[in-house]
């Protein structure tokens, strides 16, 4: 009886202990987000004065009053919702600047997408304004399908879209509605 006894409770024990192995699973992605929002940012920095430099050169100087850090998601991506001004600096040290009142940055795919009262002004002095505007930094180019009004020299050029490489040598206003050429 006692033989019969502990090989029941042998088998009661071993049927506990494979049912506990094979529910077990590895939850170790699932424990770190406990306590992180799927929709909050992973880092929110404040009051943004970034210079990036190459070989001791400072090329480009972000400033913004916000950025939120979403780079805990698949799809990762920053934000910069109060806006953001940057300075970019060439090889001869002449300074083109873009100031939008909202900027989103999506690591995988390279694009910057700028929203709200969007002015990118080379350092020759040609002037973009749109109200959105597309940078792939891969391809180093600039578009939009949204109105926009470009000037360049004396011309003042309105249309709806606009394509061009980083230093306007290959600009173009796509659906031009007008061209005004100023006085000097």
């Amino acid at each position: 009886m006692t033989k019969t006894y502990l090989h029941n409770i042998y088998y009661i024990v071993t049927a506990i202990a494979v049912t506990m192995f094979f529910s077990c699973k590895n939850n170790f992605e699932e424990v770190k987000k406990i306590g992180v929002s799927e929709n909050a940012p992973i880092g929110i920095a404040e009051h943004i004065d970034l210079k990036y430099t190459d070989s001791g050169r400072v090329t480009a100087n972000l400033k913004s009053p916000k950025m939120l850090d979403y780079s805990n998601r698949d799809f990762a991506f920053n934000e910069f919702p109060e806006g953001i001004d940057l300075d970019l600096f060439d090889e001869q040290n002449q300074k083109s600047n873009v100031i939008a009142d909202y900027a989103i940055v999506y690591d995988k795919t390279g694009i910057i997408d700028l929203q709200g009262n969007v002015v990118l002004s080379s350092a020759n002095k040609d002037t973009l304004f749109a109200e959105q505007l597309y940078y792939d930094q891969n391809r180093e180019w600039l578009y939009t399908n949204n109105p926009v009004t470009f000037r360049t020299g004396q011309d003042v050029i309105n249309g709806k879209g606009f394509d061009s490489d980083i230093k306007f040598t290959k600009a173009e206003v796509l659906e031009i509605d007008g061209i005004i050429t100023l006085d000097e």
